[in-house]
């Protein structure tokens, strides 16, 4: 069949996922048809930056990097803004969305994630805001104008990223979480309370072993009571709980999902001519919802799609948390990982190492003047998927 009678590869999705699969496929082909779907206005900005926009000044407009247009030209490709696909059907090949329908040779899936929201009570609860696009950002600014008292739920790392962020902006911050310290997932207990403690001192209030009980509308804001009675005012609640897979086209597709959009080391999924990658996919049974993994993936998939069948490995990759008042780099252990936590502190910074049973470096986390140990460490790192 000639290239121009060719189906084209359709991917869903525009994230940072999408278009760097895009570009990368498009430094390997340069001739065939691409379509990309976009439930949004398709423009290119990193997401990453919005738990660190604030302090910096960043508007939602100025986080925009390039337009759908801008980003249509440099591609070469069909991009279709706020299209609102309703089905997939793996047999057929076709895409159906905003009455519209296409073809593939190719679908890849690009979906990202959705904020996980705790089902509150209160008169209030429909007022929590979360941010996980540059049209939330733009909500949450709007919300917080002109305010002062700001409650995040949530002390992982994205609630961190943006405590330090707000705080840094002047505003008074106060964040609740179940966990005995920050960071619970990913850290041991002296690294989440080198968190709390540096955190405080720019103003951060916490409230830790806590969950919330209600949150309703006040006179002068919103009150949101904890489940030991304490009540906190606020302007505005930010949800930053963590992020669940868009997993519901795959599912209505009769794609193989679990935590996320199942798939192989090649990022097939369980139809051969459906992958995926990024927040979206389990990837040989990991959710890995950070940047590096998804770059990872994005090249290898990109030499797939252009003939070359090439595996996803993951190295060791670090993430480096954007809490400015407190620097932290950190790699966790894998999660079924058997071994102890040594930890050291020398002047500004504490280390934190996590060693096998056979003495081997498993996973770190560093702070302060640590973090410049970071490559050394890396090096004597396992990797994540060989």
């Amino acid at each position: 069949m000639a290239a121009a009678q060719m189906k084209p590869i359709v991917i869903i999705g525009t994230g940072l996922a999408g278009y760097t699969v895009a570009r990368e496929f498009r430094k390997l082909d340069q001739e065939t048809q691409l379509v990309m779907l976009s439930a949004d206005d398709a423009g290119y900005y990193s997401k990453p930056m919005l738990s660190n926009a604030l302090a910096q000044g960043k508007t939602p407009d100025a986080l925009l990097l390039s337009s759908a247009e801008q980003m249509a030209s440099q591609l070469r490709a069909d991009i279709h803004a706020y299209a609102a696909v309703s089905s997939i059907d793996p047999e057929t090949q076709r895409i159906r969305f905003n009455g519209a329908e296409v073809e593939y040779q190719h679908l890849v899936l690009a979906l990202g994630a959705d904020p996980f929201r705790l089902p509150l009570q209160g008169d209030a609860a429909e007022s929590v805001l979360s941010v996980n696009d540059r049209a939330d950002y733009a909500r949450f600014r709007s919300a917080i104008e002109g305010k002062d008292r700001i409650v995040i739920l949530g002390g992982g790392l994205i609630g961190c990223e943006f405590a330090n962020d707000l705080a840094a902006s002047g505003y008074q911050v106060s964040v609740i979480d179940i966990g005995t310290h920050p960071l619970g997932r990913l850290v041991p207990e002296e690294i989440g309370m080198v968190m709390r403690d540096t955190l405080a001192t720019i103003g951060i209030d916490w409230y830790l072993g806590l969950s919330v009980a209600q949150v309703d509308h006040a006179t002068d804001g919103i009150r949101v009571t904890l489940s030991n009675g304490i009540t906190l005012e606020a302007d505005a609640v930010l949800s930053a709980i963590g992020l669940r897979p868009r997993i519901a086209l795959a599912t209505a597709a009769g794609l193989t999902v679990n935590r996320g959009i199942v798939t192989d080391q090649y990022l097939t999924t369980s139809s051969a001519r459906i992958s995926a990658l990024g927040d979206c996919a389990e990837v040989s049974g990991l959710v890995l919802p950070f940047v590096m993994p998804l770059m990872q993936a994005a090249r290898s998939l990109a030499k797939t799609l252009s003939g070359n069948p090439t595996p996803v490995h993951y190295p060791a990759m670090p993430v480096v948390v954007k809490t400015p008042a407190c620097p932290l780099v950190i790699s966790p252990p894998a999660a079924n990982a058997e071994g102890t936590w040594h930890i050291e502190t020398s002047g500004a910074g504490t280390q934190a190492l996590f060693s096998g049973v056979d003495g081997a470096l498993l996973g770190y986390a560093l702070t302060g003047t640590a973090t410049a140990h970071k490559q050394r460490l890396t090096k004597d790192l396992p990797v994540v998927l060989a």
